[in-house]
């Protein structure tokens, strides 16, 4: 860790919020906006509106299964044009800056191609670049491995990791991250129309409603965030005013109490995989699931239910991504006849959650989602809860009937809120 500077402000900019020319052109003049109120600027840059998917297209036009090394050299290149252009754009406004690379920027990750993970942050030749008065522009999304020295990517949402590991590195004041809605709300917006916006939210729940589908801010890097006391501020890349600063716990607003709920959430990406026949001995569970940690498969909500009969067949449930259900069917075939007799997979599912640290003052919140999915005819598939959340899986096709059945029955909603006109971020 470098020695504390004060002044610097780290900013990230999503893939919407450079799509264009214009938008980057608007994206230097906040950084340049910034630089003249008196913060030294440190930006991380998205690659453009949709050009981490193109790439990934051009990729399989040639190979059905690219080469992950190959691929991370090819889709480090969409930050990498954003960073130079927002460079010239900041020039052209008569300020001086400097594109970087990940690597030129000392992010140091491991060897895993596609989905590397941060293990340090030499951030010498940055400090040496502020102190020249410079902008600094990295390259989101992107690193170099500490043992091969190959170019690695972090996998969706990677930019917002960078960004928060910088922040952390040169000791910034505060991580902005810029993104096409004006903050974090209550709902998701397109859903709920007036879904309220969230002044404050805390890490915790931030961190339930990321790993619930919230999509505004990326999971890893709000772990990364509370581990390294980074304070981030997500905000509009479109207008101006505050949006939602996540901070620790303590420092929320604690002479207010808590609503019993903060926020709902949702994702209509869901795979649920039961087995049936499962042998109820010690192992055979241990079996199945290091089988998918092995393919990288990350496992969600787990659900078993156990024999009431002596000798008897066990099932176990649990969800992935779709888009890694046949990594899964494909890790757990071998294991066919020995720990499990069938696999049935489900992929049209979805998963709602509730999330609020009120919860933990408050019973009978489980009753009354569970009564709320009643009343709208919705049957549950899985149920997962922790002390702050309670998630559901439901078939897909009935998720935004049940996110606005529980946002309303929660009073999740106002009038003085703001509906995003773009689409949420889903770039690196």
């Amino acid at each position: 860790m470098l020695p504390a500077v004060s002044g610097i402000v780290v900013m990230k900019f999503g893939g919407t919020s450079v799509a264009d020319a214009q938008r980057i052109k608007r994206a230097a003049q906040r950084i340049v906006d910034q630089r003249a109120a008196g913060a030294r600027v440190v930006a991380v840059l998205s690659a453009r509106g949709k050009t981490t998917d193109e790439l990934i297209a051009m990729a399989q036009e040639v190979s059905d299964s690219p080469d992950p090394r190959e691929m991370d050299m090819l889709l480090s290149t969409g930050e990498r044009i954003s960073c130079a252009l927002c460079a010239m754009a900041i020039h052209h406004l008569g300020q001086r800056a400097i594109s970087l690379t990940g690597s030129q920027a000392g992010i140091v990750t491991d060897s895993s191609h596609t989905q590397a993970r941060i293990i340090d942050v030499r951030a010498e030749r940055i400090v040496s670049a502020l102190d020249e008065n410079r902008v600094v522009l990295v390259a989101g999304f992107q690193g170099v491995s500490t043992d091969s020295s190959d170019v690695t990517t972090l996998g969706r949402g990677g930019s917002d990791t960078t960004a928060v590991a910088l922040a952390a590195a040169v000791n910034a004041d505060v991580c902005e991250i810029y993104t096409d809605v004006p903050g974090v709300f209550s709902a998701d917006p397109r859903i709920v129309p007036n879904a309220r916006k969230l002044p404050t939210v805390s890490f915790e729940e931030m961190l339930e409603m990321a790993a619930s589908g919230a999509g505004v801010l990326q999971l890893r890097s709000l772990e990364y965030a509370r581990n390294h006391g980074v304070r981030i501020h997500c905000r509009s890349s479109f207008e101006d005013g505050p949006g939602t600063v996540v901070v620790a716990e303590g420092e929320t607003l604690d002479h207010v109490e808590k609503p019993l709920i903060t926020a709902v959430t949702h994702s209509t990406s869901e795979a649920m995989v039961t087995l049936t026949g499962v042998r109820h001995k010690p192992g055979v569970a241990a079996g199945i699931f290091e089988a998918l940690a092995e393919r990288g498969v990350d496992v969600d909500m787990i659900d078993q239910n156990v024999p009431l009969l002596a000798g008897g067949l066990a099932e176990i449930s649990f969800t992935v991504a779709r888009e890694h259900l046949r990594d899964a069917r494909n890790a757990l075939e071998p294991l066919a006849s020995d720990s499990y007799a069938e696999l049935v997979a489900h992929e049209d599912m979805g998963k709602v959650s509730i999330v609020g640290a009120g919860m933990r003052s408050h019973p009978g919140v489980a009753a009354k989602v569970f009564r709320v999915l009643t009343n709208e005819d919705v049957n549950i598939e899985m149920i997962s809860t922790s002390p702050i959340k309670i998630s559901c899986v439901i078939p897909r096709d009935r998720v935004e009937q049940v996110v606005r059945a529980l946002a309303d029955a929660f009073g999740l909603s106002g009038a003085d809120t703001i509906v995003p006109e773009q689409p949420f971020d889903t770039q690196t």
